[in-house]
């Protein structure tokens, strides 16, 4: 080992972090089951408002301060809930509300998030008393239904792959050299967190990570689709749900598609992070990674001009 890492190896898993409910508050892990459509219970769960529409911090920033808790047996390869398992959420000024594991019957038509329209499995009307109470208007908690559903990620870059409430891709990874080199520049510093991402890894050079194209991390595959652009969500604090103007003013300086001169012309966007499948998931076989995996490269670009944006 040196400086922590493996011999050889370009960087180790440092956190790895599930978001059950979508745009709520992730849980750090020490270890994590994969599946095809990113780690177990990972975006399995969102809001949906009247119209069904999937709710996020990006028209509700309260929603970063909902806390979500899994039973610490729920992170094993094969653990399957019973009747006393429950997805526990919490929040400022609200009761305890504690969710079934156990899929419910009911099932929501009408579900869409972002260019997907579909249904999913209802949780019930204590669950959508609690979100309506906490958001101020009519809302609905839904779980992803994998029975009955299929979202795909994006044909162009993950061509086979499949998603739940995820944004993109089944995973997002990201670097603590990175962050530290964007906290250099800014008067506040800001947490991993504003981010979310799913693995942070740490001992590589800073936003090296943007060229990697097929990682080994532990003994599990995963190639890279593309380089992740930000929205308004890494702005808003996720310890005060308050919204700025950082650190995207700051990343635009140096981390925007017109600084780094990728292949597209430049629509204004920035860029933080790598959104990746995991290869072996196409074999069924039940797989982990856990914190202090080492990560590997097995293939990586020369340039910006070569990366997917």
């Amino acid at each position: 080992m040196a400086d922590g890492k493996e011999v050889g190896a370009a960087a180790q898993v440092r956190s790895i972090f599930i978001y059950p409910l979508k745009s709520c508050r992730g849980v750090s892990v020490s270890e994590a089951p994969l599946s095809s459509t990113g780690f177990r219970w990972d975006r399995q769960w969102i809001v949906v408002n009247s119209k069904g529409r999937a709710c996020t911090q990006r028209v509700e920033p309260s929603l970063a301060l909902v806390e979500v808790e899994l039973p610490n047996e729920a992170l094993l390869e094969d653990w399957e809930p019973n009747a006393s398992s429950f997805l526990v959420i919490r929040a400022p000024g609200m009761d305890v509300l504690k969710v079934p594991l156990v899929e419910p019957s009911e099932v929501a038509h009408g579900v869409s998030v972002w260019e997907w329209s579909g249904s999913a499995l209802d949780e019930g009307d204590e669950a959508s008393k609690w979100f309506s109470k906490y958001l101020g208007k009519p809302s609905r908690l839904v779980r992803f239904n994998e029975v009955s559903q299929s979202r795909p990620a994006d044909p162009n870059y993950a061509p086979g792959y499949k998603i739940k409430f995820n944004d993109a891709y089944p995973f997002l990874l990201t670097s603590q050299k990175s962050l530290d080199l964007l906290n250099e520049q800014l008067k506040e510093p800001v947490s991993i967190n504003r981010f979310r991402p799913n693995i942070l890894i740490d001992g590589s050079d800073p936003f090296c990570e943007d060229l990697w194209k097929d990682i080994k991390i532990g003994e599990n595959t995963f190639h890279s689709t593309e380089l992740c652009y930000r929205c308004k969500v890494p702005t808003i604090n996720q310890e005060t749900a308050e919204a700025g103007s950082e650190p995207s003013e700051t990343l635009m300086k140096f981390r925007s598609d017109k600084v780094l001169k990728t292949n597209k012309k430049p629509q204004g966007r920035i860029y933080f992070g790598q959104h990746l499948v995991w290869v072996d998931s196409l074999a069924q076989e039940r797989k982990t990674i856990k914190v202090e995996d080492p990560v590997y490269v097995l293939k990586m670009v020369s340039s910006y001009v070569d990366v997917s944006v």
